[in-house]
This record gives C-alpha cells, sequence and structure tokens, in this order.
C-alpha cells in the first residue's frame, strides 16, 4: 500500500469517534483477526479482564459543588518530568501488526498528543529509529532474559539513546494460558519481527529481586517494577530503591483471576505512603477511570489496549486522538466533581 492510500485509510472520522469504546468497536474491522485477537482477548477465561472494567464501572464518585472550576489544570510531576496531564503510552507489543507504520507512528502521535510513550521491548521497529521520531519523552520496558549481558546490553542502548526511565516488567516468569490468541493462531507476518527480542519468553533461569539490584547497579535511568499488586511487594520495591512501581495485571493476560488493578491500587498506595511513585493500567477507558486512580492513590495511568486500536483506525492520529479523548473527558470528570487541580483529587472523590 502506497503512503497516499495508507493516509487516506488513516483519516478519523469524528462523528463515528467519540470516546475509546468506539475505537475498539471501528478497529474490528480494520485488524486482521490475528491481530484484534492478539490485542483485545487475555489469559484462561478472561475473568481479570472483565473485572478491571467491571471493577472501575462499581466506584461512585462522590462530586462537590459550588467551587472555582473555571481553570482546569490536569498537569502533574513524574520521576523528573512536567506532564500536561497524568496518561502514558503503556507498553505493548508489534505495532506493525496493527499498523504498517508501527511504532513510528505510535511515537509520532505520542508527541502530538504530548505524552510519554513507553516503548515495550518487542518492539518491531528498532529503537533508534523510534527515537529519531519522538518528540515527547520515551521510557522502555524490558522483559529479563536468561542471557544477562544480552539484557543488560540492551538497557545500555536504550539509556545512550535518551530513553528517560526503564520498566522491567516482573509479573511473567512464564507466559500464560492464552486460549483465544493460540485459536487465532497469532504469529509475525513475514517481514515484521523484533529486532531486540530473539523469540518468545521461555525463560528458565530464575529472575529476582537480586536480579533488580544488579540492573540498579549499572543505570542511571529510573526504574520502576511493572506488574506490582501484593502490597508486601510494593513494601519490597520501595526497601530495594525503586524510583516507581506500575500496579498491574498485564492486562488480564498472565494470570486468570487476579484482582482488578483499581481494586489492588488502594492498599499498595497505602502500604507505599507517597514514598515513590505509584502508577496503574489495567481497563482505563474514561476519563472518570482516571480520576478514580488518582484518586485511590495513583500519580498517573498508562493506557495500552485503546492505543493499539486508535493506531490501527488511524495511524499516529489515532493514537493522538485516543490520548484527548481521555484527556478532555478527566477535564471534565474534575470540573464536574469540583476539583481544579490533580492535587485536589483525593479518597473524598470517591462515593463511600
Amino acid at each position: 500500500m502506497n503512503q497516499q492510500n495508507q493516509l487516506a485509510m488513516d483519516k478519523i472520522d469524528s462523528s463515528q469517534i467519540l470516546n475509546l469504546f468506539d475505537f475498539e468497536k471501528l478497529a474490528v474491522g480494520k485488524m486482521t483477526t490475528m491481530a484484534y485477537e492478539y490485542v483485545a482477548s487475555g489469559a484462561a477465561d478472561e475473568f481479570t479482564v472483565r473485572w478491571n472494567r467491571q471493577a472501575l464501572d462499581a466506584i461512585k464518585l462522590n462530586p462537590t459543588v459550588l467551587t472555582d472550576v473555571s481553570q482546569i489544570d490536569t498537569s502533574t510531576s513524574l520521576l523528573g518530568l512536567d506532564l500536561p496531564y497524568p496518561i502514558l503510552i503503556a507498553p505493548t507489543a508489534y505495532h506493525k501488526i496493527m499498523h504498517p507504520e508501527g511504532e513510528h507512528a505510535t511515537a509520532r502521535g505520542a508527541g502530538s498528543a504530548k505524552a510519554v510513550y513507553v516503548v515495550s521491548s518487542f518492539t518491531t521497529t528498532p529503537l533508534e529509529e523510534i527515537a529519531k521520531v519522538a518528540t515527547q519523552p520515551l521510557w522502555f520496558q524490558i522483559y529479563v532474559r536468561d542471557d544477562r549481558d544480552f539484557t543488560k546490553a540492551l538497557i545500555q542502548q536504550a539509556e545512550a539513546l535518551g530513553f528517560r526511565a526503564l520498566c522491567i516488567t516482573v509479573d511473567t516468569p512464564v507466559a500464560g494460558v492464552r486460549n483465544r490468541q493460540d485459536k487465532a493462531l497469532f504469529g509475525l507476518p513475514d517481514g515484521v519481527n523484533t529486532p531486540h527480542m530473539y523469540g518468545g519468553l521461555a525463560e528458565k533461569k530464575p529472575f529476582t529481586w537480586k536480579d533488580i539490584d544488579w540492573i540498579k547497579s549499572f543505570t542511571k535511568m529510573p526504574v520502576l517494577l511493572k506488574g506490582i499488586l501484593n502490597s508486601d511487594d510494593a513494601e519490597k520495591a520501595v526497601a530495594a530503591g525503586m524510583d516507581g512501581i506500575i500496579v498491574s495485571n498485564h492486562g488480564g493476560r498472565n494470570l486468570d483471576t487476579v484482582p482488578a488493578t483499581i481494586e489492588a491500587l488502594p492498599r499498595i498506595s497505602e502500604k507505599v505512603n507517597k514514598r515513590i511513585p505509584i502508577l496503574m493500567d489495567g481497563g482505563i477507558r474514561r476519563g472518570t477511570d482516571v480520576l478514580k486512580a488518582i484518586a485511590l492513590g495513583a500519580n498517573a495511568v498508562l493506557v495500552g489496549k485503546p492505543i493499539c486500536f486508535g493506531l490501527a483506525c488511524g495511524g499516529a492520529e489515532g493514537v493522538t486522538k485516543v490520548l484527548e479523548i481521555l484527556k478532555n473527558e478527566l477535564e471534565l470528570a474534575m470540573a464536574l466533581t469540583g476539583r481544579a487541580t490533580i492535587a485536589s483529587i483525593d479518597p473524598s472523590v470517591i462515593w463511600k
């Protein structure tokens, strides 16, 4: 497909895309069945995938009235970065199965939306090419492989390219049961590969807190642990000198029947007690979801699947549109609950 035809396909019909759920509906017709099933599916019976949404939906808001919300300020600071709003792009793999431009388009879309993009180590575009087109900060997500020298070299490569933080996925010692993905016969098409990761994850060497200490010993990037659900693990992360944690159940893609991340968040927030930043992913689809996560202790949230659907629907423009919709909805949610700043969002915004 030539570039002109691709750009024509990428035009977003604003009358048809009003929220993030609309992106997924449109993406069904834009993506191959295999690609859609890869993005949309979860582990086993997909209880956790559903619970991520259901738990957010079940939380009721407690608005206050007659406060000055004439100027809504969604800006915040995170690990030395000044962000215009507390929404980041979560690391997701294989963007070229969603759109021919892959992570190039994702990075450009993030730039237009002024959002941090956390690049997956299973990117289908080399890191140096992503860094060339990025106009906003990049973070890097990594799986620690049995080959520790390979892992160290990759982290150092990302650091040399100017990536601003390292997210270590810690919830995947083995891959989960992914029946729906397997039924779709998932596999990378000819010509699509992962330049920084060899093969799938089939690691045999134990990956423990000692390896986290080892990584901290050689990188200057802030280090976050992605995949924390247990508050005791959160305490260990603080004790190990982590710069942040990401409360995540891997989008429900690894261990089915673990709780929704929004359910795990309050006990983790209580244990961490603001000593390090907490981020959360899993099920975020509305601005009210972002508000709820911040009220329950998150400093910011990450969105993954909606970004993939936006990419499939409109390339860079689709990615930007996903983030703009969420930001606009967050502003409305803040105004309607009487919260003019991110700092003013606290547990009192939740109906008890």
